[in-house]
């Protein structure tokens, strides 16, 4: 990291936006102060920070605040490129179009049948969820094969944006899976994705920063009462 540089990041430990932000510092090396925030009682620099949104994740950098998660990993790729850990963007205009693309997909898609799945209100809901994730897992799977050309990640030999912003959402997987009985990732209909969780989570890069499930868990509960 440059000399001088600052970086602290705002979040909450359960968010996945948060955890993308997270991966995106600890696969490039970063040093940051992590600041938990209190969401029912947002601290002033939070509000301060993202005066719009008023969420987390905020990114802090010497001073200027950079808000919402895709801008802030594509934003700490723009600072620190190569010259500090890998490049997650690739950089052919093309694939660096692709790969928003599919993150794109990811946050319309998975998201919002993960969020059905979660936090439906009825068995239909949650059932239609679970319909609309496995469809949109089988498109990954595609892409996963056309992004990697046979390589482990959607970046090729090493991770690269699609495989941030999918990261955040793999304790949300893992979640699903324990409260359903599933697979969202299942290895008969999604070979790819599978090895692609299993090799993704065994990186110390991402189990630094990944939350316990059990915690996950608890927090799932806590909502759902």
């Amino acid at each position: 990291m440059a000399g001088g540089d600052e970086l602290t990041l705002l979040g909450f430990w359960g968010s996945p936006f948060v955890l993308r932000a997270r991966l995106a510092l600890s696969f490039k090396g970063l040093s940051y102060q992590y600041v938990e925030e209190d969401l029912k009682n947002k601290s002033e620099l939070l509000l301060k920070s993202n005066p719009v949104l008023k969420k987390v994740p905020v990114l802090i950098h010497n001073g200027k605040p950079i808000c919402e998660t895709q801008i802030i990993v594509q934003y700490l790729d723009d600072v620190y490129g190569a010259t500090t850990g890998p490049s997650l963007l690739p950089a052919d205009p093309y694939d660096r179009a692709m790969a928003r693309f599919w993150a794109a997909y990811i946050d319309d898609k998975l998201l919002g049948s993960f969020l059905m799945i979660s936090m439906g209100n009825s068995d239909e809901e949650r059932e239609e969820g679970m319909k609309q994730s496995f469809a949109a897992a089988e498109i990954l799977e595609e892409a996963l094969k056309e992004c990697s050309k046979g390589r482990p990640f959607f970046g090729g030999d090493g991770v690269g944006y699609v495989d941030i912003v999918l990261g955040g959402f793999v304790p949300w997987a893992h979640l699903i899976d324990r409260s359903t009985g599933s697979k969202q990732f299942d290895a008969g209909k999604t070979p790819l994705l599978a090895a692609w969780l299993e090799h993704f989570g065994s990186l110390d890069a991402a189990k630094a920063v990944m939350p316990d499930l059990e915690r996950m868990v608890a927090l799932s509960k806590m909502r759902q009462a």
